[in-house]
């Protein structure tokens, strides 16, 4: 069957699937019921109306509470001058911008080329990736904490370094994880964006200090260390290493910590060789993938950031890898071993995110970002060729024909911007095996909001 070529044409199947996506995403995810949203709501206001301690907080009927670092509350005050209907709808807003925002700096300003088509595809997709989905059904931070780290991206790779870190200082103030960017900057020699990440996450730590004493005495020397509040780590939607072994039966902390001393080493030779190549956004992907495997608890929604590796697979002319992994994770594959993950089945399908995210540690090309080629690199080249595959791949799924000739781009990515070679996802069927959500989101026994 040919796709449409005229847009009389096209706007019947944009209608037909747009309204697919809509019947699928209000059905299913939003079953999630904005959990995570009402935990940072609830302890706001518990803190500020009532006089609770944030970390004494509970969803009423449940036992899960505020698990980020103090700071993240201190962001989060101005939920305590509205209702949670209106949080709800700031929350959608935010992701909202949040996600146009990395879109913007991945994509650069590609998207134009294809048109309204193009992009309505593009959307459609998006809008079945399930980490996307969770994220915005539970209310989550993800997306926030993504646009934060790659708008530090954007300044790198862009040769405007002077105020790179702010974003990662701030991401790594609210959630630990993106702390781990600190150390890819470190590991690049950008000492300056490293030295700004640092100042500004120890100062808004220190921030929230001065503001609840008491919280961060608590955090810091005791919630910090109780994976117990954040959920179990055996749990299905923990997609980390730990949660492999956990499901294996082996949730000691020596077998992980070894495991991951592996993984941070091949993380290190991987981000080295893409920083000699000067490719940083392959060196951020790599970096995001580390930090969802090494990660204790990475529940699904947290694989948002995988969503830098599928431009990268697509730059180094590997769109059909970068589509059919995109798909797997559109499919909420792994709920099938929700009651059980015993057996072999269940060792290879419970865990199906987490090898590819191990994966793409291992086999994501580096050095074929040619139109990214940063000042990260000493010896970067003056110009390099932009990618004619993934224009190829988008025209294919837009139904639009590629362009004509190729485009080459300045090494240091101020004439076309970071995002050269725009992201298109050619395929992402839901496959209708999604676990309808349980009385708590996450799961019918043990969840908190992480």
């Amino acid at each position: 069957m040919r796709a449409p070529r005229t847009d009389r044409g096209r706007l019947p199947l944009v209608l037909v699937l747009a309204a697919a996506v809509t019947v699928f995403t209000a059905t299913v995810p939003l079953l999630r019921d904005w959990f995570d949203l009402r935990v940072y709501h609830g302890t706001v206001h518990s803190w500020i109306h009532d006089g609770g301690r944030i970390y004494d907080y509970r969803v009423p009927g449940t036992t899960y509470g505020f698990t980020y670092p103090p700071f993240a509350a201190v962001a989060m005050l101005p939920m305590a001058l509205v209702g949670l209907h209106t949080a709800v709808a700031i929350a959608l807003l935010l992701n909202l911008t949040a996600l146009g925002v990395s879109l913007r700096v991945l994509t650069g300003k590609a998207w134009r080329r294809y048109g309204w088509y193009g992009c309505s595809l593009a959307a459609c997709a998006l809008a079945l990736y399930e980490p996307l989905r969770d994220t915005f059904s539970f209310g989550q931070v993800n997306l926030l904490l993504l646009a934060l780290v790659l708008v530090d991206a954007w300044l790198l790779a862009t040769g405007r370094g002077r105020w790179a870190g702010v974003g990662i200082g701030l991401a790594a103030a609210i959630k630990l994880t993106p702390a781990i960017f600190i150390a890819l900057l470190l590991l690049a020699r950008r000492w300056r964006a490293a030295a700004v990440a640092t100042v500004v996450a120890a100062g808004a730590t220190g921030l929230a200090a001065w503001v609840t004493p008491d919280a961060s005495r608590f955090y810091w020397t005791h919630a910090l260390w109780d994976t117990t509040r954040v959920g179990r780590l055996d749990y299905v939607s923990n997609q980390s290493l730990q949660g492999v072994l956990a499901r294996l039966g082996l949730e000691g902390k020596s077998v992980w910590a070894v495991v991951a001393l592996l993984v941070m080493g091949v993380w290190a030779w991987r981000a080295r060789k893409a920083v000699a190549a000067g490719d940083w956004y392959a060196a951020f992907a790599l970096t995001g993938l580390t930090a969802c495997l090494v990660s204790p608890i990475t529940w699904v929604h947290h694989l948002v950031w995988l969503l830098p590796s599928f431009v990268v697979l697509v730059r180094a002319g590997q769109p059909r890898i970068a589509a059919a992994l995109y798909a797997v994770l559109c499919t909420s594959v792994v709920w099938l071993w929700f009651d059980d993950a015993s057996g072999a089945d269940g060792f290879l399908g419970s865990n199906t995110y987490t090898w590819i995210t191990l994966g793409l540690l291992v086999w994501l090309p580096v050095g074929h970002s040619g139109a990214v080629r940063t000042p990260m690199s000493r010896s970067a080249s003056s110009t390099a060729p932009a990618p004619r595959q993934a224009a190829a791949a988008i025209a294919a799924v837009a139904g639009q024909p590629g362009p004509v000739s190729g485009v080459s781009g300045a090494a240091t990515g101020r004439a076309g911007g970071p995002g050269r070679g725009l992201l298109r996802r050619a395929s992402s069927d839901p496959t209708g095996s999604t676990r309808p959500a349980a009385s708590k989101p996450q799961s019918s026994n043990d969840r908190a909001s992480s």
